[in-house]
């Protein structure tokens, strides 16, 4: 399944070793802290409400190490809301009834054409964290391994279509989120699009922050490397054969 990675560090770290990362979307978290325009800087955020998704979620992980990164103590310098949901975070933004929010694109976009600003833009930050990985269970490798190969292929297909037809997303987007603001669509696609891997990589770099994360409360953590979480076979094996080079070079 396509899942963010520290739940499953998380996990891993518990017990649930037989969870293993064989592909990533996202090696680079690109959500943003938003707010009303007098804010311009997170130490202004002293003592407010910050809406995040829920502890524990991606948009929390990138919260923290934003305001870490600013030289404050998110556990005692802010509160955090959790919210449920993009959307409902940005609902309680436009409400008031917190102060600011960490977003994704597209709800980035959304709070910008409502008057909100970006206090911290997340791609300039470019922190490493597999925020969109594929997971799977070594058991599931071990008993079918040739229809975890075929699901990874079509994910490399996916992954290209995602790159080269931008309509194709824009119709998804559409759909899905109910998104039909041009400007909007071309502004997230922009952002994602930078940092997505078109051949799905697993990066070594992109798992240690989770695992850090994960040892501050377990310490356990400290003694688990990320090899140990990653199972490359069938990029290797897209890579070797020719796959990846072949879905690349045709046109659609």
């Amino acid at each position: 399944g396509l899942l963010g990675g520290v739940g499953i560090v998380n996990a891993y770290v518990n017990g649930a070793t037989d969870l293993v990362f064989i592909g990533s979307i996202k090696n680079i978290m690109t959500q943003s802290v938003l707010a009303k325009p007098d804010i311009t800087k997170l130490e202004q955020l002293k003592g407010k409400r910050i809406g995040v998704t829920r502890i524990g979620s991606n948009t929390h992980f990138f919260t923290v190490q934003a305001f870490r990164r600013a030289g404050m103590n998110p556990d005692k310098d802010i509160t955090f809301i959790q919210t449920g949901g993009e959307a409902e975070t940005l609902g309680a933004l436009v409400s008031g009834r917190i102060d600011a929010a960490t977003l994704l694109p597209p709800s980035d976009a959304r709070a910008i054409s409502q008057g909100f600003r970006y206090v911290v833009f997340g791609p300039d930050i470019g922190i490493p964290y597999a925020a969109s990985t594929i997971t799977t269970r070594r058991s599931i490798i071990a008993k079918r391994p040739f229809v975890v190969g075929r699901f990874m292929r079509a994910m490399a297909e996916a992954s290209k279509s995602m790159h080269k037809d931008k309509e194709l997303v824009y119709r998804v987007m559409e759909k899905q989120l109910r998104i039909k603001d041009r400007a909007i669509l071309d502004a997230s696609y922009a952002i994602e699009m930078k940092v997505m891997e078109p051949r799905l990589e697993l990066k070594a770099q992109a798992i240690q922050p989770m695992i850090d994360e994960v040892a501050r409360t377990n310490p356990r953590a400290n003694e688990i490397k990320p090899q140990e979480l990653m199972d490359r076979r069938y990029l290797a094996e897209m890579e070797s054969s020719g796959f990846f080079n072949q879905v690349w070079a045709e046109k659609r």
